[in-house]
Order: C-alpha cells, then sequence, then structure tokens
C-alpha cells in the first residue's frame, strides 16, 4: 500500500530524558463523541485525540446534522450539540471512516438504530478488514446490511430502527464487536446482553452512565444494558486521559536506550488496556507509577520509565486482550531483548490496520532480527539490530512507530516507508519523540 510518508529513524545519539504529555485516548475520543452526539444536550470533552481516525468520527456526526464547536486551534477541546437518540439526519452522501475500524465498526451499532439507510466506506486498508463480527448481530437485531462479500466488507449499506434485544456470545474478545452490539442495544427492545470469551477494554461500559445509560457486569463477566430511552448530557465536561498506547512507544523507547529516563503524564491505567505494563514488566523493565489519581471513570497515573535490561518471555495469554494494540512496539523491545519471546493466541493482530504479526515479521527480520512467525503469534530471539535497511511499514501507524523505536538501537538507521498513517493517531509522534532524544524525522525534513 503506497500511502507516502519516509521515516528515517535511528540509532539515538544517547540517552532519552524529559518530561511529556502524550495525546488523549483514541479510544474513548472516539467514544465520547459518539455519545455526546446522540445526547440531549450540550457536551464539553477535553483531551480529545485529533488524529484523523477521532476526526473521522466527528465528522460523520456532522454529516448528520451535529453541531461540533471546536474549542481550540489544536482540536482538543470540543462542544458537541447532540441532537438525542433520535435526532440524527440520513447523510447526504457516503460516511468515510478512513483508516479507523473503531469508527466502522461502532458506527454500525449506531445506524443499525437509525429510521434510515445510510453507507460507509473506508479507505483501502479498512475495505480488507473483517466486518462480519459485527454485522452479524445486528442483523440478528432487525437492521439490514448490504454491501460487498454479502455485507462482510466495506462499503456497507445499514438500514436500521426496530430493533429487538438479543444475547450476543462473542467469537473474538474484541471491545469493538462489544460496543457494537451495546450501541445497538441502546435502540432495542429488551435487555441486551454480551459475554466475551476474554474482557476487553470497558470504556463503552464506563462512559455510558455518565450519560445516564447504566451497564451492568453480572457474576458470570454477562454484560446487561436494559435501554433507558434517551442519553443526557453530562453536567461537567467529559476529560480523556491520555493514551497509553501513545506511552508504550516512549517508554518502551526510554528502556532499551541506556541511561533514560523519560516522565510521562496523566496516563490511563485502565486495568483492561494495561496489558502492554504488565508484559514490560515481566521483561524486566523499569516502569514507576506516581500520582495515582482517577479523570472520570478512569484510573490515570504518571508513568516514569527507566532504562533497564530487557529479558525475553513467554507472554500470559491472559494479557493478550489487553495489550492488543501495544504488540508491534513489544516486538521491538523483544527484538532488542535477551532471551526468547514468544506469543500465542492473539491471531487478532492479523486483522488489524495490516497483518501486524507478517508486516513486523518483515520489518524486523530486515533489520537483522530473529522473529519467527506463529500462526496466532511469534517467537522472536533478542539480540541486535543492524538497521542499514529499508522497511515498509504498509500503511499502518504502529508499525511505523514501533520501527522507529526499534532503530534507536539499530547500528545503523533505518528507513521507513509509507509512514504517513502516523497521523491518523498520533500526529505530533515525530515532534515528541524528538523531544525526548529519540533520532527520527522525516525524510522531507
Amino acid at each position: 500500500m503506497n500511502i507516502g510518508g519516509t521515516l528515517i529513524a535511528g540509532p539515538a545519539a544517547g540517552s532519552l530524558t524529559g518530561h511529556i504529555s502524550v495525546p488523549g485516548d483514541k479510544s474513548m475520543s472516539h467514544r465520547a463523541v459518539m455519545l455526546a452526539s446522540l445526547a440531549d444536550g450540550t457536551t464539553e470533552i477535553h483531551g480529545f485525540l485529533p488524529g484523523e481516525d477521532n476526526l473521522a468520527t466527528a465528522q460523520m456526526f456532522v454529516d448528520m446534522g451535529v453541531r461540533i464547536d471546536w474549542l481550540n486551534a489544536e482540536k482538543t477541546s470540543l462542544r458537541v450539540h447532540g441532537v438525542g437518540m433520535h435526532g440524527l439526519q440520513q447523510p447526504a452522501s457516503v460516511l468515510d471512516a478512513g483508516n479507523s475500524g473503531t469508527c466502522v465498526r461502532l458506527m454500525t451499532g449506531v445506524l443499525a438504530g437509525q429510521h434510515f439507510a445510510s453507507t460507509m466506506n473506508g479507505d483501502a486498508s479498512l475495505c480488507k478488514r473483517p466486518m462480519k463480527r459485527v454485522v452479524d448481530p445486528v442483523r440478528r437485531m432487525g437492521a439490514v446490511v448490504e454491501g460487498r462479500d454479502g455485507g462482510t466488507l466495506l462499503p456497507i449499506t445499514i438500514r436500521g430502527g426496530d430493533l429487538k434485544a438479543i444475547h450476543h456470545v462473542s467469537e473474538v474478545a474484541s471491545a469493538q464487536v462489544k460496543s457494537c452490539v451495546l450501541l445497538a442495544g441502546l435502540y432495542a427492545e429488551g435487555e441486551t446482553t454480551v459475554k466475551e470469551p476474554r474482557p476487553t477494554r470497558d470504556h463503552t461500559e464506563r462512559m455510558l452512565p455518565l450519560f445516564g445509560q447504566p451497564v451492568e457486569l453480572d457474576a458470570n463477566g454477562i454484560i446487561h444494558l436494559k435501554p433507558v430511552g434517551r442519553l443526557v448530557a453530562p453536567e461537567a465536561p467529559v476529560h480523556i486521559p491520555a493514551d497509553p498506547s501513545s506511552a508504550t512507544f516512549f517508554a518502551i523507547a526510554a528502556s532499551l536506550v541506556p541511561g533514560s529516563d523519560v516522565l510521562m503524564t496523566r496516563i490511563g491505567m485502565n486495568p483492561l488496556r494495561n496489558g502492554w505494563s504488565r508484559i514490560l514488566a515481566a521483561m524486566q523493565g523499569n516502569l514507576r507509577f506516581e500520582n495515582e489519581s482517577s479523570v472520570g471513570e478512569e484510573h490515570v497515573a504518571d508513568i516514569r520509565a527507566v532504562s533497564a535490561l530487557l529479558r525475553g518471555v513467554h507472554v500470559n495469554p491472559a494479557d493478550v486482550p489487553d495489550a492488543i494494540d501495544e504488540f508491534p512496539a513489544l516486538f521491538a523491545a523483544a527484538a532488542l531483548a535477551d532471551g526468547e519471546f514468544v506469543l500465542s493466541e492473539a491471531g487478532e493482530l492479523r486483522v488489524k490496520e495490516s497483518d501486524r504479526i507478517a508486516v513486523m515479521a518483515r520489518a524486523l527480520n530486515a533489520a537483522g532480527a530473529q522473529i519467527e512467525e506463529l500462526p496466532d503469534g511469534a517467537r522472536i530471539t533478542g539480540g541486535k539490530l543492524a538497521g542499514g535497511c529499508s522497511i515498509d511499514a504498509e500503511g499502518d501507524h504502529r508499525i511505523a512507530m514501533a520501527m522507529a523505536v526499534a532503530a534507536q538501537c539499530a547500528e545503523r538507521d533505518i528507513r521507513i516507508e509509507n509512514a504517513a498513517a502516523i497521523a491518523t493517531s498520533f500526529p505530533d509522534f515525530v515532534p515528541m519523540a524528538q523531544a525526548i532524544g529519540m533520532n527520527v524525522r522525516w525524510a522531507s525534513e
């Protein structure tokens, strides 16, 4: 996939040091603008991530009649004038999700509840990603979904309304699937329930009560949503913590580069999102959690990452769903650690923005690592990275940033092609990386 954007990265000239504020959480930014748009009243949101993915979600609601006022030039604060659950208008054109799987899958649940037809599409990468996992449950609830390959690949057209509640047993541990069903459940007659094979990030369940919609988790791990019929804008602003996925890149870079000490503030510490920190701790990383507090319903802390001699581990499968977005960066750590790193039960990595197992294996092997693909994971024998190569991020933002991290300890530069997708989740990655001493720059600079 040729989307342009070339990064030149590594090796670091010295230790990485500094105090940085990474941008707001991407997952929560999606959900906040969705629920605010569907609520009665006006919601202020602060800490919004203005990446292309989240802006695509905001634009979808604008295209359906929601007014959004941006409160600063950086687009990290906004005021959403909600139209209520039944106030969206049929869009005049196709709704464009860009590169965002979270946007298109959660919006499938929202659009399933609307009494009009709408079509969603995305970029070439998103059009390859599986939609059956969300299309099947909303069809069972009563929505009509049509599109490519039987409506299982984008573009898809959804004709919603008059939904019935279901008990959904998810075959994959996916917060996107769970959230889609719960959002559709807001419009369904009866109580919607979701059972997951393993718990996944629960931002939707934590945020819905802020807008007046209770969600319950029973002793058997089943999530229950009985719709109250409306969402109401909270009186207080919604504050979004800093994104742990973004923090992971800097935490791992600081862990790898000798003499480093990097402090990151107000990072989200949701227990269903911090698998990366548990895995890094198992690798004998040196992470310190300071100034712990809460932002809304989310736990946050300052994270200090200090250099350490990392060791390979066999990843606990229980940690996989809680670290699914962070494995490209953890692969980079494993390639430079001492010993063997083994990951299994992570087949979901093959259906992200790219096949992250295959793409990271190609990239790290090209840089001199020893990595073997497994059907649902990888085996990595740590050591040195020679670098001195050109690799293809294949339009995947996390691949590009992970290889920039790996390059900090390579013997020579690594040229990372098709890295422009960084703008989807972390537009300021390069200047923030440079601020702590990482050797990374756009080739165009």
